[in-house]
């Protein structure tokens, strides 16, 4: 006998969706799938500009919509049932990491796009054909694959998610998703084909186990709480009624996850070869955009689940993380600036600095709240700088392709002054020179963190500081007072793309080193991560 129940009788509630809030997120993964379309059914000769204009003109529209966000009735609760937070968080700092995620982007997928410098591109046309044989040889000067659009599209939402994620696993799905195009992204070098292939294998291998960590993280937290939203974790510690076990094992097992893409000390063994051995242009969106995202995910977690801005003035669980994470920031800023000095390749000395880069972040992240605005304003102004460092180190080139090797640089300001003048004002800005917006990251990031009490990181991160400069200015030295080599390689005239990164990145680095008030004005009005 079936009864029959009629819908007036049910009691059904949905929850409440704030479409202009997660507009961001749906024009990138819809723009994603899109052009997973475009490959299936246009020619081969027309994917190329279809592919770049869907790219660049959703990534544009996403930052429209995040500016269209902000004003005094909005951040909003992307979705909520009115009392309590769900799986996505629009809030202040969510909208300045989606924004800073998106218009690196941009900059990363015009890098992605150039083939002027390099005929087909950087990279290959067909990845399934095998390194270094004759089918590979044969397609040297074909164009490169244009599916590497789509998953470039897919990483960048997968990050923007990552930064907004409310509950551990929609954080954990964020991570997969900008993670699985990276790997395959690292192998798909046209040239050092195995060399790239290797590093896609290690990333993947090592990715993989992170990936297990956080996820078994996840476990053990819900275990302790009995939910896997940040709110309700942070109101879990604050009654203090469950086992500490528990908790500090699953912080443990997901701090791995989330120091790991944030290349700290000792989760960082796959920078220097992935930097190495990935396309350039990938190099650079990982080093600015995936950085961005790791940062933002660790601001949110330690923030707003294992801080007290969901209990203001209740207990907290700092004292029990803190120490141990002060203990890494300083590994990773001492370990990344004393292997950044003996490195002889432009492009593990930018892995080293990024790993360094990491420890001083890590200082903001340890400072909580007092340090959120400084932390944001670092990571745009490191970002934009190492986009247009590693836009530059693609125009350096022999006949064997990028010229990498320091050696090889020796003497370039004789033959582009130019070139030598922007990349000395780069490498400044990384050595923290005044005037240069790397000099203004890290005073905001260690007066904070000297406000919040963090005094002797203070002097390891300016020590690290003096000792990173030095590789910095080694560069300098050899690009204007030694003697070119025989056979020296030539700085190639950039094309559009990249000449509009290279543009957008000093631009940047001037302005933040001069007028740095400006950003951070803007980081402190957007306020704290929201949590109730």
């Amino acid at each position: 006998m079936t009864t029959m129940v009629s819908a007036d009788t049910l009691d059904i509630s949905f929850p409440e969706v704030d479409y202009l809030a997660l507009a961001p997120l749906l024009i990138v993964f819809g723009a994603a799938c899109v052009g997973i379309l475009l490959e299936a059914f246009l020619p081969r000769t027309r994917r190329y500009s279809a592919q770049l204009v869907l790219s660049v003109v959703g990534l544009v529209a996403a930052l429209v919509t995040i500016v269209m966000n902000v004003g005094e009735d909005r951040p909003a609760f992307a979705m909520s049932d009115g009392s309590r937070v769900d799986a996505i968080v629009i809030d202040g700092p969510g909208l300045f990491l989606m924004g800073a995620i998106v218009a690196m982007g941009v900059i990363a997928v015009l890098l992605i796009a150039e083939r002027r410098v390099s005929a087909g591109g950087a990279f290959v046309a067909h990845a399934a054909v095998a390194a270094d044989s004759k089918a590979d040889a044969a397609q040297a000067r074909h164009p490169g694959a244009t599916e590497v659009f789509p998953l470039t599209m897919f990483a960048i939402g997968g990050m923007m998610l990552f930064c907004v994620a409310g509950d551990l696993l929609t954080m954990f799905i964020a991570l997969e998703a900008f993670s699985l195009p990276l790997y395959l992204l690292c192998g798909l070098a046209r040239r050092r084909r195995l060399l790239s292939q290797e590093a896609a294998m290690k990333y993947f291998l090592l990715g993989a186990f992170a990936s297990a960590f956080f996820i078994y993280g996840v476990a053990l937290l819900y275990g302790y709480a009995g939910s896997v939203q940040l709110v309700d974790i942070n109101a879990a510690i604050a009654a203090s009624g469950n086992s500490q076990v528990l908790l500090l094992s699953g912080l443990a097992m997901l701090a791995v996850g989330l120091l790991f893409k944030a290349a700290a000390v000792p989760f960082h063994v796959w920078t220097p070869d992935v930097y190495t051995g990935a396309p350039t242009p990938v190099t650079a969106l990982m080093a600015a955009c995936t950085k961005v995202a790791a940062i933002g995910g660790l601001l949110r977690v330690f923030n707003v689940a294992f801080g007290n801005s969901g209990n203001p003035g209740g207990p907290s669980l700092a004292w029990d993380w803190r120490p141990i994470l002060i203990a890494i920031a300083i590994a990773t800023m001492v370990i990344g600036a004393i292997l950044a000095v003996t490195q002889t390749d432009i492009k593990r000395l930018l892995a080293y600095s990024s790993i360094a880069n990491a420890g001083y972040l890590l200082v903001g992240v340890i400072a909580l709240g007092q340090a959120l605005g400084a932390t944001l304003f670092y990571l745009v102004a490191y970002g934009f700088t190492v986009l247009a460092a590693f836009a530059v180190v693609t125009l350096v080139r022999d006949s064997q392709g990028e010229a990498t090797h320091l050696s090889r640089w020796a003497g370039l300001a004789k033959r582009s002054p130019r070139f030598a003048v922007i990349f000395t004002l780069l490498m400044l800005a990384f050595a923290g020179i005044p005037l240069t917006s790397g000099f203004a990251a890290k005073f905001a990031v260690f007066s904070s963190a000297l406000e919040a009490g963090q005094t002797s990181l203070v002097i390891v991160g300016v020590l690290s500081s003096v000792i990173l400069a030095f590789p910095y200015l080694k560069v300098v030295v050899l690009l204007w007072l030694s003697q070119p080599v025989e056979d020296a390689p030539a700085v190639s005239m950039p094309g559009f793309m990249t000449g509009t990164a290279v543009t957008v990145g000093v631009v940047f680095t001037v302005l933040l080193g001069l007028a740095p008030q400006v950003l951070l004005n803007i980081v402190d009005g957007a306020g704290q991560f929201l949590a109730k």
